[in-house]
């Protein structure tokens, strides 16, 4: 069975963004225009914006939103460094390597307050230290990613490591095996193969990276910094409406991408409630898809603790607050 996650695990390296042409912004005829990239096919991970668009949020706020889908083939930042896209979404890891090439890319908002990286095991197992030593499936990004940070907390080491062909169905095979996933959508596939898994989310253990962050070219912060954050607020508002009924942004979502299914955008939306992922930790006293700088700078000192982080590079110039430190939207 192949899993229907994003497989998005090998697309958290940042490649020839450094090239990218660095064009004006994406479509500026009209300053209320606004072409936004998501990082996957429409699903439910994406649900508050296409919520914000099918219930007209976005018009009331005077934007004109085109979404466009990301997938295998597309690098949403390196479109947008190349002023082809207004705002993509990205990895709060995919950011602060674009720091680190000089690419003029910010952060400007983070959809989900809880990363959903996940380790999955069978049943047995209740805690993550108990996987020390045991086979574990990951793909080679996750090296420059979650790996490093569970052999610094945990004391995995690369023995543990196991080839991930973005399936399953070595999981279901194999009683021994864990696996690394998302909380929204390998579990489901494994539950659908008849094995109930124990889930841990890596962001209940610490792990700091911002997932779906929305960002912007810098100079397209300075320029239109108005037309951003009303974009933000909107679509902070469009997450509020599909935490509460997803009925309207599913039927774009399904729309988009024919292949989604009911029960999987249904299973979704519960692990994101369940676990809090887009309106759980700061964004209670906040709003939905606020950052803080505290969360930032965690992550840079999981880069120097781990060793992944460039002497000499100001990762700080990678996110700023100006935009979402307003908009408030509380859940």
């Amino acid at each position: 069975m192949e899993s229907p996650g994003r497989r998005r695990f090998a697309c958290h390296v940042v490649c020839g963004l450094a090239a990218a042409t660095l064009a004006g912004p994406a479509l500026a005829q009209g300053n209320d225009r606004v072409v936004f990239a998501t990082d996957w096919f429409a699903q439910a991970e994406h649900g508050g914006f296409y919520q914000a668009l099918a219930e007209g949020i976005y018009a009331r706020h005077g934007l004109d939103v085109t979404i466009r889908m990301g997938g295998p083939q597309v690098n949403g930042l390196q479109l947008l460094a190349a002023g082809q896209l207004d705002v993509a979404m990205a990895d709060g890891l995919q950011v602060l390597s674009a720091a680190e090439q000089n690419v003029p890319l910010v952060a400007i908002a983070a959809t989900f307050q809880k990363n959903p990286t996940v380790v999955i095991a069978h049943p047995g197992v209740t805690r993550l230290e108990q996987l020390k030593g045991k086979p574990i499936a990951i793909a080679s990004a996750a090296n420059t990613t979650f790996w490093p940070w569970l052999k610094a907390q945990f004391g995995f080491d690369d023995a543990q490591k196991r080839p991930y062909a973005f399936s399953v169905q070595p999981f279901l095979a194999d009683a021994t095996l864990s696996q690394q996933g998302f909380a929204t959508s390998e579990p489901y596939s494994i539950e659908k193969g008849g094995v109930r898994p124990v889930v841990f989310l890596l962001a209940d253990y610490g792990y700091p990276p911002y997932s779906e962050a929305l960002v912007v070219r810098r100079d397209t912060l300075d320029k239109r910094g108005g037309v951003l954050e009303r974009f933000v607020r909107a679509s902070a508002e469009g997450w509020k409406r599909y935490l509460a009924d997803p009925s309207a942004g599913n039927a774009l979502i399904r729309k988009d991408n024919p292949q989604m299914t009911d029960e999987l955008l249904a299973y979704s939306l519960r692990q994101m409630r369940e676990h809090a992922i887009v309106e759980g930790g700061a964004a209670k006293r906040d709003g939905l898809l606020t950052m803080t700088d505290a969360r930032w700078r965690a992550t840079v000192d999981f880069l120097k603790l781990t060793r992944l982080a460039k002497p000499n590079v100001d990762y700080s110039k990678a996110w700023s607050l100006a935009i979402v430190r307003d908009v408030r939207v509380l859940p």
